[in-house]
């Protein structure tokens, strides 16, 4: 109460007294003097004492807040940075890179990554109400304040999960007070900025476990050779126990000491009701492993050119199948062994439908000096040998002048001063053009390729994706059918899987993050000729002891016998194999049949995958025998051998032109579309898109069905095997 406000009351007071009686008057002045006086000093003490208070408490806050300013930011970029992990399609490791300081710290989910019966058992060991306190346990405090009270030393701590991870981000040599109250603020600014999941994962990241390892995972994977998604008791209470004294407890030095934590945990945990004592018991009696395991090691050549391209990403996404990659990086590693110690050995896979690819081994083994293990064969530029063939083929077939069932001389011819020659140095004589190519024989594949065009076969590849490497300042040739190019072994396998895809190509993908979108759908062969190939290199002879007629291949031996080549499809996956050794010297006997093929068809069984079979013929495939063959499609001759009699005029298509634009609507009035030649030895027949459409007649022309729009190729044969051929677009 103010003195004013007393005041005005004991006047009233006086007053009243006065008037109802008279001694009032004599004694309420002193009175009045009195209260006047003892107001005034209650008033100043209640005064004086609230400023006081105030002041300490701002004060105390200013300090407060001072100290916590001199804390700085918290470290969480520092803290969240980890190792560069490089994971497989199912999101499994396949490598992983120590941090810069040589640290092992792999990123954590502990939701999707962690065992949950180990995260119940770690809470229940450190931090009991970890999900209900703001960062500091009072409770757990205080337990261990008696506890040092009563027994005179520390029985247990009262750090929560949160102030250890404080402590994990700015680590300090002292246990003090000061440490102790740095550790509570941080764990309350921890708590302010991070969720508890959030918490959890970063402790779960961070938390050491002995020499450069930290985390759960780094540690499970290095212990126990396994991710910490399913842990056994023993593991889980041994993971437990060894943050707390990582050094004094590690295993590949400390095992014993390290057992005996485990069990205290165990006891621990059997006290607190979270695991059974039979349970508890029976991890006892289990071991503690004594040494190390090496990290993944799976895919490194992809990894590193992964790494080299994904930039500043904790964790790279590729999309190779772990299991399959496990199992060729073993297969090429016992095969090259077997072929000597200078061989190495490439292997890529890749889906058909998606282009992703689901191995890539990039030689026999990464850490083989001698072998140039480091070299990513599949990438390095080499002679194909033999494996451009079936696209040599596969043009023949699309420009329609011969088919796989039609005759072609296998003899000696010369072109210039170039004369192919078969690998065994003779001549089949006249064999089919299915067998022609399921042989590999070089004279007419080499005299198909005289006919379809070398430039036109690199343009081809070239618009599927693939630039042939030629010598400087050297156009295509004829040699390159026999290997006169370089070619890299992924090419090659994209090149052969758009042969399953029934001629349509999709870039090889083989990083996750990049490329998500829709990729361009890229042109090698027309359906029919594709399937053409395919159904020709189905029937090839298989290597000795493997079945027939599940996998279309092709292999390929270069000159010097430097490469062996071996890449083959099914319905589903198509696969490439290189054998030799990286420095490019010769290997004498190695040939493609011999020592890639094998290595090809064990690869198909060690994918694990039922053999998937070709598409279908597409519509409009003409399957017949030689003898119902169209007359000029039953032989094929070369350009040199037409033979025409008198001044007879060289084939030619008058009517259309050569890349004209037809109207539908204006044929659609005729109902037909006529084709006129000049030239060329009767009889003479009319391939659309490859199908025949019927003779020419005495007048030199013939009238054929239009075909829908789009692009349509018209070819004319005549009697002695000229072939002219037109492109024309319908619309």
């Amino acid at each position: 109460m103010s003195g004013d406000r007393l005041t005005r009351l004991l006047s009233s007071l006086r007053g009243a007294e006065r008037r109802s009686n008279p001694e009032v008057a004599t004694v309420a002045p002193g009175l009045l003097r009195s209260a006047r006086k003892d107001g005034w000093k209650g008033w100043w003490w209640i005064k004086t004492t609230a400023i006081i208070s105030a002041v300490l408490v701002i004060a105390a806050i200013g300090a407060i807040a001072a100290y916590v300013a001199s804390l700085g930011p918290l470290p969480l970029d520092e803290a969240r940075r980890t190792s560069v992990s490089v994971v497989d399609r199912q999101g499994k490791l396949l490598r992983a890179y120590a941090m810069a300081d040589g640290r092992w710290r792999l990123l954590v989910d502990a939701q999707t990554q962690v065992d949950p019966r180990y995260l119940t058992q770690l809470i229940a060991y450190e931090d009991k109400r970890f999900w209900s306190h703001r960062g500091v346990d009072p409770w757990a405090i205080g337990r261990a304040a008696l506890q040092l009270a009563t027994h005179g030393q520390i029985v247990s701590g009262g750090s929560t999960i949160t102030m250890q991870l404080a402590r994990l981000m700015e680590p300090r040599r002292e246990r003090s007070l000061s440490a102790k109250l740095r550790q509570m603020v941080r764990a309350i600014e921890l708590e302010r900025t991070l969720s508890k999941p959030q918490i959890l994962d970063l402790y779960l990241a961070l938390a050491p476990y002995g020499g450069n390892l930290e985390g759960i995972r780094a540690a499970s994977i290095a212990y126990f050779g396994k991710e910490p998604k399913r842990l056994t008791l023993a593991e889980s209470a041994l993971l437990v126990a060894i943050p707390q004294s990582p050094e004094r407890r590690r295993l590949d030095r400390h095992p014993a000491t390290a057992q005996a934590a485990r069990d205290r945990v165990l006891t621990r945990l059997v006290v607190d009701g979270v695991v059974s004592a039979e349970d508890a018991a029976q991890a006892r009696a289990v071991p503690v492993v004594r040494q190390r395991k090496p990290m993944p090691m799976l895919a490194p050549h992809s990894a590193d050119q992964a790494t080299a391209i994904v930039r500043n990403a904790a964790v790279i996404g590729l999309t190779l199948d772990g299991g399959i990659q496990r199992s060729l990086e073993a297969l090429a590693r016992d095969r090259a062994i077997a072929l000597g110690p200078d061989i190495s050995i490439g292997i890529v896979a890749v889906d058909n439908e998606t282009g992703d690819v689901l191995a890539h081994v990039g030689s026999a083994d990464y850490f083989d000096e001698r072998r140039a293990g480091q070299v990513d064969m599949t990438r390095a530029v080499r002679s194909p040998g033999s494996t451009l063939k079936p696209f040599i083929y596969g043009l023949a077939f699309e420009d329609g002048f011969v088919h796989p069932e039609s005759l072609i001389d296998d003899r000696p011819v010369r072109y210039g001063a170039y004369a192919p020659e078969n690998f065994d140095m003779t001549f089949q004589g006249t064999v089919s053009v299915r067998k022609a190519l399921q042989l590999s024989l070089n004279v007419p594949a080499i005299e198909l390729l005289d006919r379809v065009g070398a430039s036109r076969l690199a343009s081809r590849l070239r618009q599927a994706g693939v630039g042939l490497v030629l010598p400087k300042d050297e156009a295509p040739g004829l040699a390159m059918g026999l290997g006169g190019v370089g070619v890299r072994l992924t090419d090659l396998v994209q090149l052969f899987s758009g042969v399953a895809r029934l001629g349509s190509v999709v870039p090889l993908r083989e990083i996750a993050n990049e490329n998500n979108g829709e990729r361009e759908t890229l042109r090698l062969l027309d359906k029919v000729a594709a399937w053409q190939v395919g159904n020709v290199l189905i029937g090839t002879p298989p290597p000795e002891n493997a079945a027939r007629n599940q996998i279309a291949f092709k292999t390929g031996t270069s000159y010097g016998y430097r490469d062996a080549w071996s890449v083959g499809f099914d319905g589903r996956m198509t696969i490439g194999v290189w054998v030799g050794r990286p420095d490019g010297a010769p290997v004498p006997g190695l040939i493609g049949r011999v020592a890639a093929a094998p290595v090809l068809f064990d690869a198909f069984a060690r994918t694990g995958h039922l053999r998937s079979p070709l598409p279908k013929p597409p519509r409009g495939t003409l399957t017949a025998s030689n003898a119902q063959l169209p007359l000029p499609l039953r032989r094929f001759r070369p350009a040199g051998d037409l033979v025409r009699a008198g001044n007879e005029q060289a084939l030619k298509i008058q009517f259309p032109l050569n890349g004209s634009r037809i109207d539908a609507l204006s044929q659609a009035a005729t109902g037909a579309l006529p084709v006129k030649v000049s030239g060329g030895v009767l009889p003479m027949t009319v391939m659309v898109n490859g199908l025949s459409a019927g003779l020419i007649d005495g007048r030199r022309q013939r009238l054929i069905a239009p075909p829908g729009p789009g692009f349509v190729r018209l070819t004319v044969m005549d009697a002695v095997g000229a072939a002219a051929t037109v492109v024309v677009r319908i619309q």
